[in-house]
């Protein structure tokens, strides 16, 4: 009976030492995974950072506005002035039971878009 005991015990050791075994390199596989993955995030955000910057010396006032000059014959761009832009109460919106028609045009009013 006792011999019968030990060889249980010793096939649970094995088997747990087993066990174990495959749970160390598993646990090393993620966390493998998970490095790369961290290494793959902070380049993302190098990336991004670089095209942000990139975007802002892109979109400089100066340069844009240089832009617009050397290109004014084919692009015929003009500086927006205050009297191009109107209020919201100028807006005429629809009546609350009218059917909405969104590909239909906004009239707004030019009378007192200066003020």
């Amino acid at each position: 009976m006792k011999s019968l005991l030990y060889v249980m015990a010793a096939l649970a050791v094995i088997g747990l030492a087993f066990w174990a075994y495959r749970e160390n390199y598993e646990t090393q596989r993620v966390l493998t995974r998970a490095e790369k993955a961290q290494r793959q995030i902070g380049d993302a955000r190098a990336r991004l950072a670089m095209l942000k910057a990139e975007w802002a010396y892109l979109n400089r006032p100066d340069r844009l506005r240089d832009l617009a000059e050397i290109n004014f014959g084919s692009l015929a761009l003009l500086p927006l002035r205050p009297d191009q832009f109107g209020r919201i109460d100028q807006v005429a919106f629809p009546e609350e039971d009218s059917k909405i028609i969104f590909n239909a045009p906004v009239e707004v009013s030019s009378d007192g878009a200066s003020q």
